[in-house]
């Protein structure tokens, strides 16, 4: 009886035990279950996200300049190597050091990471081997000049942007990440799952820039030789499709060679007399000066507001258009006390100056350009001289791009177009105007102007033998921690070309340039090869139908400067033909040989109202040449400088000026 009890009770014993495995099973299955499957999934897989490749970057001409590449790092467990002397092969054949490939195989070792990273199908035959474990990463590779690199920018080893336009437009080259699941062994190592299918990642889009590589790589060459054999400290181009806006090429040079930063968009100067133009235009635009309109420029010395300003040349009264082809400070200051402050600062606004141009580059300058309300009693002679305000190179190329579309400002661009990564358009830049600077007219009578500083005034080493050039040159001085240093001048040249059908603005300026430091002896050559080497390029953004049709057969050249900054010359004041010999001049001014290189030009009679053709005496002799002119109702100065082609003259042949307006008539000797 008391066995039978012990019995039943055991057993009872045993069915509640079984009871309760039972209850703790169904509790953890049934109850518990999703969780515990979730934390066993935890310990035995991991998910990994799968990085895309960036969208690729082309220029102009769909030359690819920026690509992500999939590559391989390849991690080795030395005692799972069943295959030692393929794996030594395939390391060779990746050039892995031979130190590295001896630790690979070292089984001893449990796990040895192969530095750097290798494309997949060089890693094939690695990867295929037991004891190889391969990681997907992404890199970016260029292929672009220094400059070029410094508009592109730069991607991190975490396939993130640093700066440029890797930077900007990161939203549109990142892509979308993919992810994968991996599993974990009883040892650690990852292997990815064969039955959870991973999310492949999206490339980004593609960039295709409106910079063209051959007309990048011309301006850079130029640039570097030429900062190199000044001995300048720095310089900057920029080359302008004036009509779309699209920016062609940017070339950045400083000293220091690490600098890649695309100087053209970030640092602003003080552009000197390449400003002069738009003052013009603004009196134009408003109807206050006319073409016979003349200021005194005196003996080239001009005191205003305790102020003294100076010119290179001596002009006597001039009108606006020789102004601007001598590049007078007395003329322009003169001509803009015509505006009121508010007109003057209106129109450097209105030209794009003190705003940032908005393309897609981080930190832009919007340069400098005060209200004035800040003025003081010099700043709006100092503004018409380019002075006290601060320009990029892209405004400058900007504002100039208005003389050469007809008087529209135009947005500037650097994105071309945006494709999908199955090639679908998803945007094309088309030309935006921000606004109508001034009429059409006007923007032409002002490039005519422009056409007359680099045939016969003081960018003359800028001609091109036979196209039309459009241009000023400017030379301010430079700075250094925020004040004038002596003998430090900041050139540059705007150019418009061709002069006739403009297909290019171009922008040179260089930073403190030792020897000469004149805007037409420095930047204007400059201009003047990079078009030359742009006109004999087989691709650089030139429209060849166009050019054709402004081809400029010359019968001469005007070869060096006619008066160049900083040249010594000696005016002859000529009061009547008939006391003028041959004989008198020689005796003054040494020997003066006459070569004849055209027939005698027409002389034009003297129209009968007060403005007057300058008549053409090119090729005639020194004595019919200032009889015609006196016969026009002009006075006469002869000067002599070294190397000018005789008989042209400033007016140049066919203007209109007043009667009474001071001829110069140009001789070589």
């Amino acid at each position: 009886m008391i066995r039978t009890s012990r019995i039943g009770l055991a057993h009872m014993m045993l069915a509640l035990f079984a009871l309760a495995i039972i209850a703790r099973s169904a509790q953890l299955q049934l109850v518990h279950g999703n969780a515990w499957r979730a934390r066993a999934e935890r310990q035995q897989s991991r998910d990994r996200t799968v990085p895309a490749p960036r969208g690729e970057i082309l220029d102009a001409t769909r030359r690819v300049l920026a690509e992500s590449r999939v590559m391989v790092r390849l991690e080795i467990a030395p005692r799972e190597v069943t295959q030692p002397g393929k794996l030594r092969r395939a390391l060779v054949g990746l050039k892995v050091d031979k130190a590295v490939i001896a630790r690979a195989l070292d089984e001893s070792l449990k796990w040895v990471t192969i530095p750097g990273t290798f494309l997949s199908i060089d890693a094939g035959a690695a990867i295929g081997l037991h004891g190889v474990y391969s990681t997907t990463t992404i890199t970016r590779s260029y292929a672009v000049t220094r400059g070029m690199q410094g508009i592109i920018g730069r991607v991190g080893n975490d396939n993130k942007p640093v700066d440029g336009l890797e930077l900007s437009l990161d939203s549109i080259l990142r892509g979308t990440p993919g992810s994968a699941t991996l599993l974990v062994d009883s040892r650690g190592q990852r292997r990815e799952s064969p039955t959870v299918p991973g999310i492949p990642p999206t490339k980004g889009n593609t960039i295709v820039l409106t910079l063209n590589n051959d007309l990048q790589q011309i301006a850079e060459n130029a640039l570097g030789e030429a900062v190199q054999r000044m001995g300048a400290e720095g310089g900057d181009i920029v080359i302008l499709d004036p009509h779309s806006g699209e920016v062609l090429a940017l070339a950045s040079r400083r000293a220091d060679s690490r600098q890649t930063a695309a100087t053209t968009l970030l640092e602003p100067f003080e552009p000197g007399s390449t400003m002069k133009p738009f003052i013009a235009a603004g009196l134009l635009e408003r109807g206050r000066v006319r073409d016979q309109d003349t200021v005194d420029t005196g003996d080239g010395v001009y005191e205003i507001n305790g102020r003294e300003i100076h010119d290179e040349h001596h002009l006597g009264r001039a009108p606006l258009a020789e102004v601007l082809r001598w590049s007078s400070n007395i003329g322009i200051v003169k001509f803009a006390q015509r505006l009121n402050a508010r007109e003057e600062f209106e129109t450097l606004r209105d030209f794009g100056f003190g705003t940032a141009t908005g393309v897609p580059y981080p930190t832009e300058s919007g340069g400098i350009l005060r209200p004035p309300m800040h003025w003081s009693n010099q700043s709006p002679a100092s503004m018409a001289m380019g002075y006290e305000v601060s320009v990029t190179p892209l405004q400058l190329a900007l504002a100039y791009a208005t003389f050469a579309n007809g008087g529209e400002l135009v947005e500037p661009a650097l994105v071309k177009e945006i494709r999908a990564p199955d090639g679908d358009v998803l945007f094309r830049h088309s030309r935006r105007v921000v606004r109508r600077v001034m009429a059409d007219t006007i923007a032409n009578k002002v490039r005519r102007m422009l056409l007359d500083v680099v045939d016969e005034g003081t960018a003359l080493q800028a001609a091109l033998t036979n196209y039309m050039l459009a241009g000023k040159t400017g030379t301010p001085r430079g700075m250094l921690r925020g004040h004038y240093v002596a003998g430090r001048y900041n050139p540059n040249f705007v150019g418009i070309f061709p002069g006739d059908a403009p297909q290019f603005v171009i922008v040179v300026k260089l930073t403190a340039p030792q020897g000469s430091f004149y805007g037409g002896t420095t930047a204007a050559p400059l201009t003047k090869a990079i078009l030359q080497a742009a006109i004999a390029a087989r691709d650089a953004a030139l429209d060849r139908g166009k050019l054709a049709s402004s081809i400029v057969r010359r019968p001469d050249s005007l070869g060096t400067s006619v008066v160049q900054a900083g040249t010594q010359v000696t005016a002859l004041d000529v009061a009547s033909p008939e006391s003028l010999s041959v004989e008198s001049v020689t005796e003054q001014a040494s020997s003066l040989p006459y070569v004849v290189t055209l027939p005698a030009g027409r002389t034009a009679a003297a129209p009968a109202d007060s403005l007057r053709e300058v008549p053409a005496v090119r090729g005639l002799p020194l004595r019919d040449a200032v009889r015609s002119l006196h016969k026009a109702g002009f006075r006469v100065q002869v000067a002599r400088t070294s190397g000018s082609t005789s008989g042209s003259t400033s007016p140049a042949a066919g203007e209109l000026a007043p009667s009474g307006t001071l001829v110069r008539l140009l001789f070589d000797y």
